[in-house]
């Protein structure tokens, strides 16, 4: 795959103008952003996912539901339906995608979540309903410039930090640095529990931040159970288990396993995998089955896996969260 990448540089200063000039573009008015006179928040990246966007979602949820009417808007990728859809009781990983539906299973009693790759349309669609949310936000839509965010988080992992990167298709951003600009506050994702200061300032000198942005640094937080349908079991009383990952990012998940002492076999897959009727045949021959919400809510339909199938829940936790918080809530006041 590297390989394959390197042969592909020659594209890379095509994409690097095409994204380059749309931006431009819009910098200047060219294209217009629609803007809204309620709060949305943009919760994206620069580079090709696996920066921890659901969690960070699901935090800003936790953080923000008790003080607004709150819904989420996704692309909804990989889903089999098309243009808006509010996520309800008979809504499915199918019907929603992944991510938007792991949301919904976690909050349905709390907040609205619903998916349109049009996400004018998105947002206009919500604003009819007679529950109308007066905070949106929008989840990987950096790059969707018809719509301009009150606040835009955009993250970044500490293993791949974008300012090191290049652009698709031999690196792994989706546009030029320079879009980072857009951003007030950028997240440092997935550090070491560890990270010395001095790091953190290396780190911050180099992402050249504007006068206007803030950096903060975030970790992951595991569960010390996982759960299943009907119970759950504690992380150290795990015999032998397969893990089976259809992540950006499977690495982080794997040491985080590897250092607790665990045994298993892993059974890695792309993101968004759509898993075949082969595939889970093979994966319901073992015994005890973990996996990553965003996969649990695809396999759990699956009635070979139901009574095997677990997810390690995941958090994140942020270096100076008292600031973070207060940070967004500041933003997004109109």
């Amino acid at each position: 795959m590297k390989f394959i990448r390197l042969l592909l540089f020659p594209i890379v200063p095509i994409y690097y103008m095409v994204t380059w000039c749309r931006n431009t573009l819009y910098d200047l008015g060219v294209k217009t952003s629609k803007t809204y006179d309620f709060p949305t928040i943009c919760v994206g990246n620069l580079s090709a996912g696996g920066t921890g966007k659901t969690p960070m979602v699901e935090y800003l949820i936790r953080l923000l539901t008790d003080d607004y009417n709150l819904a989420t808007l996704s692309r909804g990728y990989g889903r089999k339906t098309k243009s808006f859809v509010l996520a309800s009781k008979t809504s499915s990983a199918e019907t929603l995608g992944d991510e938007p539906f792991q949301f919904y299973n976690k909050f349905k009693e709390r907040i609205q979540v619903s998916v349109d790759e049009d996400r004018q349309n998105g947002i206009s669609s919500l604003r009819k309903l007679s529950n109308q949310p007066n905070l949106i936000i929008l989840d990987d839509a950096f790059q969707h410039r018809k719509v301009k965010a009150k606040l835009n988080i955009l993250l970044t992992t500490y293993s791949n930090l974008y300012y090191k990167d290049i652009v698709l298709p031999t690196g792994n951003l989706r546009e030029p640095r320079a879009g980072a600009k857009r951003a007030q506050i950028i997240v440092v994702t997935k550090c070491p529990n560890n990270l010395s200061r001095d790091k953190k300032n290396s780190i911050e000198s180099n992402l050249k931040l504007q006068e206007y942005q803030s950096v903060f640094f975030s970790s992951i937080s595991y569960a010390s159970e996982v759960i299943g349908k009907n119970k759950t079991i504690a992380l150290k009383s795990l015999k032998a288990f397969t893990l089976v990952t259809g992540i950006a990012n499977a690495k982080p998940l794997v040491e985080f396993l590897r250092n607790e002492g665990l045994t298993f076999n892993h059974l890695e897959y792309s993101d968004h995998h759509e898993f075949t009727k082969k595939e889970i045949e093979t994966i319901s021959k073992s015994d005890l089955v973990i996996t990553t919400e965003k996969d649990y809510v695809r396999l759990i339909s699956e009635d070979d896996l139901t009574s095997k199938l677990y997810y390690l829940p995941i958090e994140i936790a942020i270096d100076n969260p008292d600031a973070f918080n207060d940070l967004v809530q500041n933003r997004i006041e109109y």
